[in-house]
């Protein structure tokens, strides 16, 4: 299929928020690729193919001690498209992005060609892989490293931040830890923006937790799951009932430490089934921009005020600390990272026009995994010049005629 097509792009579970897995001939499905091939008990290395999504590694590997070392707040992605996307997780200020634990990989060229990349074999195609969102081939196999947890348990600490600077000085303060996550109330104002939730993990040791968990440490209870069960009428979500909500959030958090299933801290949307139904029959965006330390604390007050003045506050909004960046197309760049989803409409993407020129503004980016309307002058601004052009370069060595391209990556000229 790959040689007989002359335009395609690979998919994974359709898990991206925009067109980057789109093409108007073909999209090849890497769904059938979801066999397990091996696994090392001793080192924690694990091969398999790239359609096996993160929940069936965990379902497997976590009742027998191993838990995936870098994961984004879904487990329905699948290995494949992790490595497309160098997703990010809680831990990334700590380890980085997806890319730090995968050891290789095998792609499918443009040609038929299959090779193998690795950091010391096609390094540089290796490297420029992730977060390439499928541009450089089809991800067939992945070996990647699971971390050893006694428990699937998460020894948890929240902290509640009165404005934006507190949950700055929190994050700092707890950058030890090796997983944070803040929700933001992006309706308050005045000297309340930025108010946050900020919750803060460990994996629980067999000695913390209770001696009730303690018999099976490793195995969760299941849950019931919730339904949305259809679409919500648009008007439900307003500002009313998003400030309404925030408020409730923010008070119902309950300061200090907590014991909770590795679950529900790192996939607290995975249990409601269609919550995306929440936001009506139009659907929504989400929007997510990282930007650089020095810059940070300006931008995002200047982002939260513009959202709370819009009226269009989103109420799932999250904010994370990043490390370094890894891959040449990589979102992550040091610094933070805000992601907003907003119901789909007019009134919404003009909001999105104006949260760009704060974003332009302090030499921030978006994420290509969410990005549904960025300009090709917004990418080729935000991202490194000499990463395009040597991703660029690369590209054309390995697929001159671009047989492998997106809608994405037509609207980005990438």
């Amino acid at each position: 299929m790959v040689r007989s097509t002359d335009s395609f792009i690979p998919a994974g579970q359709g898990r991206a928020y925009g067109d980057s897995a789109l093409n108007e001939k073909c999209i090849l499905s890497t769904t059938s690729l979801n066999r397990m091939i091996m696994f090392d008990d001793v080192t924690g290395v694990l091969r398999c193919e790239a359609g096996v999504t993160i929940d069936e590694v965990l379902g497997v590997f976590v009742p027998r001690g191993w838990f995936i070392a870098v994961t984004p707040g879904t487990r329905f992605v699948s290995l494949g498209g992790a490595v497309a996307s160098d997703v990010h997780g809680k831990n990334h200020h700590k380890v980085g992005s997806f890319s730090s634990c995968v050891i290789e990989f095998e792609l499918l060229l443009a040609t038929g060609e299959l090779i193998r990349c690795s950091r010391k074999e096609n390094a540089e195609l290796f490297t420029a892989t992730f977060g390439a969102m499928g541009l450089t081939g089809i991800v067939t196999t992945v070996v990647m490293r699971l971390e050893k947890v006694e428990t699937a348990y998460i020894r948890q600490k929240t902290i509640k931040a009165e404005n934006l600077a507190e949950v700055m000085q929190a994050f700092e303060a707890t950058s030890d830890w090796t997983y944070s996550v803040a929700w933001i109330d992006c309706v308050a104002k005045g000297d309340e923006v930025g108010r946050s939730v900020l919750t803060i993990g460990e994996h629980a040791g067999i000695n913390e937790v209770p001696q009730s968990v303690n018999a099976k440490p490793l195995s969760l209870k299941k849950k019931i799951k919730l339904n949305v069960p259809f679409h919500f009428p648009s008007f439900l979500l307003n500002s009313f009932t998003v400030k309404l909500f925030n408020k409730l959030y923010y008070w119902k958090s309950n300061q200090g430490d907590a014991l909770v299933p590795y679950d529900s801290f790192f996939y607290p949307l995975d249990s409601i089934l269609n919550w995306n139904r929440i936001y009506g029959k139009r659907g929504f965006t989400q929007y997510q921009c990282v930007i650089p330390m020095q810059n940070s604390e300006a931008a995002l007050k200047e982002l939260l005020q513009k959202i709370a003045d819009s009226g269009l506050a989103s109420f799932l909004a999250v904010l994370k600390l990043f490390g370094k960046q890894e891959g040449l197309l990589s979102f992550p760049t040091e610094g933070y990272t805000l992601a907003l989803d907003f119901p789909m409409s007019s009134a919404s993407l003009l909001l999105l026009d104006e949260l760009d020129k704060i974003v332009k503004k302090y030499e921030g980016r978006l994420y290509l995994t969410k990005d549904v309307r960025m300009s090709a002058d917004f990418f080729r601004s935000s991202y490194d010049a000499d990463s395009i052009a040597r991703f660029n370069t690369l590209r054309l060595n390995f697929d001159p005629e671009k047989k492998i391209n997106s809608l994405q990556s037509q609207r980005l000229g990438i």
